[in-house]
């Protein structure tokens, strides 16, 4: 079955932990805990806080233990195909909590949403008849750009923005 999940994290510093994990797969079931902190758990970041709405002392008070939510995660997880949208945000998360509850950090493995996404399309085509991989005919293959927002940008305001990395 495929499920997305999300961490949120008390920063995106090198000493952040999770804070609080949320999924729901393909049926619609799912589940969320907020995170009560390992011991050593200390870095935290007020504009994460402001960000996510989490206080620590919401965690502290009214936290799932860190090592009860992994343990939930890997009965739950296991033999599933994980997605986030940000697999190695939320794999570091993954793994921090893991290996905080004694667990394999290596036992759940995440995928970019973007490959699911991907994958949902090309079954779809498929179930229609489209061949995998098939190009455009002459008939609707053109020379000039797509219609559209993009072929209206100017083209050194593009090349600007792919060379900064958006």
């Amino acid at each position: 079955m495929i499920i997305f999940l999300d961490f949120e994290a008390s920063s995106l510093g090198k000493h952040g932990f999770p804070i609080e994990v949320g999924w729901v797969a393909e049926d619609g079931a799912g589940e969320s805990h907020p995170i009560r902190p390992a011991p050593g758990w200390v870095e935290w970041s007020a504009e994460a806080e402001g960000i996510h709405g989490i206080s620590r002392d919401r965690l502290l008070r009214d936290g799932t233990p860190f090592d009860a939510v992994a343990r939930r995660m890997m009965e739950t997880l296991t033999n599933h195909d994980l997605y986030a949208s940000a697999p190695s945000w939320d794999g570091k998360w993954l793994s921090t909590l893991l290996r905080a509850a004694g667990l394999p950090w290596h036992a759940l493995r995440l995928r970019a949403s973007d490959e699911a996404q991907r994958d949902a399309v090309l079954a779809v085509l498929e179930r229609g008849g489209v061949p995998i991989g098939a190009r455009a005919t002459s008939s609707t293959a053109s020379s000039s750009p797509p219609a559209g927002p993009r072929s209206r940008r100017h083209p050194r305001t593009a090349r600007s923005r792919t060379r900064a990395g958006s």
